[in-house]
C-alpha cells in the first residue's frame, strides 16, 4: 500500500528557539540539529532523533512538506535525508505544498496549472486581497503591528506583540473576515486572514491522486490544519498550539499530549508506526 504523509512544518516538525518548550533538567535536554538558517543565523530545530527518523518517513512514504509558508521562506528549511547527487547535503522531496495550498512544488518547481486553478477560485468566491489588506491597516493598532505582510499575493499576516494584543480584536477580524470568504488563524506572533479556498487539504488530495497514494497521514498543531487533518486517512496533533487550545479533535486524529519539539519526534514515530501497519 503506498502511503503519502503531508505534515504541517512549523510547531509541528520544526521548532523555532523559543517554541522549543524544554521541561527537562538542561543536562537531560535533547540534542538539537538546526534544519533553517535565516540571515546567517540558527532558527529552526528538530531532535536528533527526529533528525534520523526523517531520513525514514520519507524512504518508506511519499513524504509531502505542507506548509503555510511561501515557497521562498520554505526553501530555507534544510530536512535531513539522502541529497541529490549535485546536492548531497539537502534532500528535496519530490512534492511539496507551500503558501497554505496555493503552490504544488514538483520536484522544487510550483505546478502552473495548479496555482492558476486556484487562483480563479479565491477570485471567484472571496473578497478580494486588497480589501482585507485595507481593513487589517484600519484597525490593526501599529503599537502592537510589528510587521505586515503579503504572502506569495495570496494571503496577509501580521506579526504581533502577543501581550498587546486586545482581548476581543482576532475573534472580531474572523467575524468580519468569514462575511468575505476568508478565515484567521492566530499563531505564535502571527495573525493569518487566508481565503477559504486555499487550502492544505485540497493540495494533499492532488499529491495523493498524482501518486496513487492509498493511505494519507497527517499532522498539524493550528486552524489551517484542520482541514488538512479531517482530509487524511489519519491525523495527529501536538499538545500545543490553536487546535490543542480550542480541545479541538476528530474521530480520525489523535491528540498526542507531548508539547514542543519533542512532540515532533513523536508524530514521525507515529508516521512510521502507521506505514509499517500497512505494510504488513
Amino acid at each position: 500500500m503506498r502511503v503519502l504523509v503531508a505534515s504541517d512544518l512549523d510547531r509541528t516538525l520544526i521548532y523555532s528557539a523559543g517554541a522549543l518548550a524544554l521541561t527537562a533538567p538542561d543536562a537531560r535536554a535533547p540534542r538539537l540539529l538546526c534544519v533553517e538558517v535565516y540571515e546567517g543565523k540558527p532558527l529552526s530545530y528538530v531532535t536528533e532523533t527526529a533528525a534520523g527518523l526523517l531520513p525514514e518517513v520519507a524512504e518508506r512514504t511519499v513524504f509531502v512538506p505542507t506548509t503555510t509558508r511561501t515557497r521562498e521562506q520554505y526553501a530555507r528549511i534544510n530536512l535531513p535525508g539522502p541529497g541529490p547527487a549535485e546536492r548531497p547535503d539537502r534532500r528535496e522531496p519530490a512534492y511539496a505544498i507551500c503558501a497554505n495550498g496555493g503552490h504544488v512544488l514538483v520536484d522544487g518547481v510550483s505546478d502552473p496549472d495548479w496555482h492558476a486553478g486556484v487562483t480563479a477560485r479565491v477570485a471567484a468566491e472571496c473578497a478580494p486581497l486588497a480589501e482585507v489588506r485595507r481593513h487589517l491597516k484600519a484597525t490593526a493598532d501599529p503599537s502592537w503591528v510589528r510587521k505586515r505582510r503579503v504572502a506569495e499575493d495570496l494571503f496577509a499576516y501580521l506579526v504581533v506583540e502577543r501581550e498587546l494584543l486586545p482581548e476581543g480584536w482576532v475573534k472580531d477580524l474572523s467575524a468580519w473576515a468569514e462575511q468575505r470568504g476568508w478565515g484567521v488563524s492566530l499563531q505564535g506572533r502571527k495573525i493569518y486572514a487566508v481565503p477559504r479556498p486555499l487550502t492544505k487539504s485540497a493540495a494533499m488530495r492532488e499529491v495523493a491522486r498524482r501518486t496513487g497514494a492509498e493511505l494519507t497521514l497527517a499532522a498539524g498543531d493550528s486552524l489551517l490544519d484542520a482541514d488538512l487533518l479531517l482530509a487524511a486517512d489519519r491525523g495527529w496533533r501536538p499538545g500545543h498550539g490553536e487546535l490543542a487550545d480550542e480541545g479541538w479533535t476528530a474521530a480520525t486524529v489523535t491528540a498526542l499530549p507531548e508539547r514542543g519539539v519533542v512532540a515532533g519526534e513523536r508524530i514521525l514515530r507515529e508516521f512510521l508506526g502507521a506505514a509499517e501497519a500497512a505494510d504488513s
